[in-house]
């Protein structure tokens, strides 16, 4: 836990918080894989469309198809409330979705194998596709020595159980302080080892601004950054639900970063082709990405907002 000093209510209510963690952990193990995979999807099916978050969501979709109808969107909907239901109840059972399982098909394979060779550390970037977290198991599962970057939860108690729960099959996690130039990721790099990182968020604070569906939008400079001090490359991946609790991990060909002297440009390049290489993830399967975030800037809400009260 952090040194900061937290309230006796705090704690109690972290703990708390962690021990249903625990119940919904143990509750959802004790069924088969595909069982829990579609009882999470189906809960999200119904419950999600009741929350604001569905608003959000629908706003989105609105922003990046503008041309889409009502009914294409909801299907839509529909589809990533089943995907983030089913990435929910897998989350306690990732340690039975490792490619060794059968259950994960990794297309590039050889690509890994490759880097895993080599020695030489790249910067992986992905975006929050389908159950995300089947990736830096691929990663690891592949040889490769890599650390996966990762959101801190805000309980303490929590966040050691998924550390805890990630290190039991190899998956090493850390979460960077001080923004995208954290101190552990140089280190991480500098001592031969890779890192991953999702590059698809809100990313205000000393982001660079990048095309997203014909709306330029705040990304986070740090895996360009990093590529390019330590002359390697950037390694794009995504993960692909095929069928209930199965999934296709696709290696695309390394981004080969741009190397002119005006390190400020080179890093906005990069940082263009990442989000292109989102974009284009989004569009070939709309219904597995994370719609249930604000990508864009306010001013693209706002309009949205305008132009639907004139409708």
């Amino acid at each position: 836990m952090s040194d900061k000093r937290v309230s006796f209510g705090q704690d109690l209510a972290w703990r708390l918080e962690a021990l249903g963690f625990d119940v919904f952990t143990v509750l959802f193990r004790l069924l088969p894989v595909d069982a829990a995979s579609w009882l999470g999807g189906a809960m999200a099916r119904l419950i999600g469309p009741l929350t604001k978050t569905h608003r959000l969501a629908d706003q989105n979709l609105r922003l990046a198809f503008p041309e889409k109808d009502a009914a294409w969107r909801n299907r839509i909907l529909a589809e990533q409330w089943d995907c983030n239901g089913r990435t929910i109840a897998e989350f306690p059972m990732m340690d039975r979705l490792l490619p060794s399982t059968g259950r994960v098909e990794v297309v590039g394979g050889d690509r890994l194998a490759e880097i895993a060779a080599g020695g030489k550390p790249v910067v992986f970037v992905s975006g929050h596709f389908s159950n995300w977290e089947v990736m830096p198991a691929a990663i690891v599962n592949s040889g490769i020595n890599c650390e996966i970057t990762y959101r801190a939860a805000n309980n303490p108690y929590v966040d050691r159980r998924i550390r805890d729960s990630r290190f039991r099959y190899g998956v090493r996690l850390f979460a960077p302080k001080g923004g995208d130039g954290a101190r552990e990721m140089l280190e991480a790099l500098g001592k031969g080892v890779s890192v991953a990182l999702m590059n698809d968020q809100k990313f205000n604070r000393g982001g660079v601004a990048a095309p997203f569906f014909g709306r330029p939008v705040m990304t986070a400079p740090g895996p360009t950054r990093l590529a390019l001090r330590f002359d390697t490359v950037l390694q794009p991946m995504c993960v692909q639900r095929t069928k209930g609790a199965r999934f296709r991990v696709v290696v695309y060909d390394p981004i080969v970063l741009e190397r002119t002297g005006d390190r400020t440009a080179d890093i906005e390049a990069g940082v263009r082709r990442i989000t292109a290489f989102v974009e284009d993830r989004v569009r070939e399967r709309p219904g597995e990405w994370f719609w249930v975030h604000r990508r864009w800037p306010n001013e693209a809400y706002a309009e949205l907002a305008a132009s639907e009260a004139q409708a």
